[in-house]
């Protein structure tokens, strides 16, 4: 199982995204645990997971949460998708991430 963690500023504008994602890795038989969560949870919630990715009004956190959690992938959700709520595309930049 893949563990993803979305940040934003209080962990509610991305409940709607993490359906989407969860409904898209579905349809692809992805085994995926999604979840959101403020970015001030973010060494708590997301210190196992295998893939963070930060809401567009968080992103100016992006090398904060990297040096929180240098070991694991994160990045800014790509804000077309973010946009469009496209679970889709989330999911091809998760394995981007991942080298997959």
């Amino acid at each position: 199982m893949t563990k993803i963690v979305l940040v934003c500023a209080a962990g509610m504008s991305t409940s709607l995204l993490v359906e989407k994602i969860k409904k898209a890795a579905e349809v692809k038989g992805l085994d995926y645990d999604v979840s959101a969560h403020p970015v001030a949870e973010v060494s708590t919630k997301a210190k196992d997971a295998d893939v963070i990715l930060l809401g567009p009004q968080v992103r100016f956190q992006l090398n904060k949460v990297k040096a929180l959690l240098p070991d694991i992938p994160v990045d800014a959700i790509d804000m077309a998708a973010y946009g469009t709520m496209d679970g889709d595309k989330v999911i091809a930049q998760v394995q981007k991430l991942m080298g997959e």
